[in-house]
């Protein structure tokens, strides 16, 4: 049988692009060479037709190319050649007024757009099956193929050093300042055990520009934004019970936005850079306990929960709001105050002052921590690593160019 010869046409260079385009089919043409050969390309030669004519997949992103009224067009025209064509979609058409794309979004009618794609595609892969579920309300041949982290590579590899305090993290961007929200006033009523836990943010960015509309004049101009002004500055409050719980020495250090970490390794607050998609987890070894705080509402319901992946390769203990992709895997493992079979612990929505309780209970209970990294561990592992899904991948690729 000759190889089925695979298109894949990801929507960036980072981010969604490694975890839901490159990194997957690369892995693809290496353990199944025999059966794929893979073209991985960013600047596809969209009107000609010999180009697209070599393949029996075409696999994408949203969208095909960069014009989203074009994009349904190309499909069909792909779909009259006989080619099978696969739209992939990692996260909901249309976030929450609180999204800093939303008015993006809105206003180019991207969600609208999308749509559109996902009903012209032959088929839809997704990451999650509440994600699949809704989905399936527009293109009914949609199938699961979840996010995975590759084991070997050398981000998911970082040892954790020992310590005697508990370290609580984060590690995202600056899309959640409504979920860091839930968060407020946490590190506050925690304050009496202030010399037995760490705080650590990782993702801190100072980068991007503001736009200033002159009220007279109605003219527009951009500047590079002010570290004060960006939402990292809200989200270190959030971390720091708006800086009480650093010292005056440290306080100063984090004014002068040194992209560089504070000398002492026993503060109580560490605030760590943004890294490249490639090396980004290894923050994960930085701490003991992941927090994942999310709002109740559809674009977070339709997440997928790499998070809960990440943690769990790394052993770690996580924290997480009962909601939507943290329903997937998890289950709670405190009743009644006693700690039972389970693999995380979850947060139920409109319950906020339960994150300080829970980060109480572990910070009195360091033994806990261990074993629910342990038992996230065995969850994750054999499911969501890239081998697994992968095997997976190469399944579903041959059972429908058969």
């Amino acid at each position: 049988m000759s190889k089925i010869n695979v298109l894949v046409l990801p929507s960036d260079r980072t981010g969604v692009g490694k975890f839901r385009s490159v990194d997957p089919h690369i892995h693809l043409q290496k353990l199944y060479g025999e059966d794929f050969h893979v073209d991985i390309d960013y600047e596809p030669k969209l009107n000609d037709e010999n180009f697209w004519k070599k393949y029996q997949i075409v696999h994408f992103h949203r969208v095909i190319g960069q014009n989203y009224e074009q994009s349904p067009l190309i499909i069909e025209k792909l779909k009259s050649l006989g080619i099978i064509t696969i739209c992939d979609l990692d996260d909901y058409w249309l976030p929450g007024k609180e999204h800093p794309a939303h008015e993006l979004i809105r206003s180019n009618n991207l969600a609208f757009h999308i749509q559109n794609n996902l009903k012209a595609a032959s088929y839809v892969t997704t990451t999650t099956k509440l994600f699949a579920d809704e989905i399936y309300k527009i293109n009914k041949n949609v199938f699961v193929l979840p996010n995975a982290v590759n084991t070997d590579e050398e981000q998911f590899k970082a040892v954790t050093e020992p310590s005697d305090k508990l370290r609580f993290g984060w590690l995202g961007g600056s899309s959640h300042l409504h979920d860091l929200m839930m968060l407020k006033g946490t590190i506050n009523t925690l304050s009496e055990f202030k010399n037995e836990f760490q705080m650590y943010l990782c993702g801190f960015d100072i980068r991007g520009s503001v736009t200033e509309i002159n009220p007279k004049t109605g003219e527009r101009k951009q500047r590079p934004i002010k570290p004060e002004e960006t939402v990292w500055k809200q989200y270190e409050q959030f971390f720091t019970d708006n800086y009480k719980m650093v010292t005056e020495d440290h306080l100063k250090f984090l004014n002068e936005y040194k992209p560089e970490d504070y000398h002492d390794k026993d503060a109580f607050y560490h605030r760590v850079w943004t890294q490249p998609v490639t090396t980004y987890a290894k923050n994960y070894a930085k701490f003991d306990v992941s927090l994942a705080p999310i709002k109740d509402h559809m674009f977070n319901r339709m997440k997928s929960q790499l998070k809960v992946i990440e943690a769990g390769f790394y052993k770690k203990a996580l924290i997480a709001s009962n909601v939507g992709p943290y329903t997937i895997d998890l289950v709670h493992s405190i009743d009644k105050g006693n700690f039972v079979d389970g693999n995380a612990i979850l947060v139920d929505k409109n319950r906020d002052q339960d994150w300080a309780k829970h980060m109480k209970k572990l910070i009195k209970n360091p033994s806990w921590v261990e074993d629910l990294g342990e038992r996230l561990y065995e969850t994750v592992n054999g499911v969501y690593d890239l081998n697994s899904v992968t095997k997976n991948r190469a399944e579903l690729y041959k059972s429908l160019v058969k």
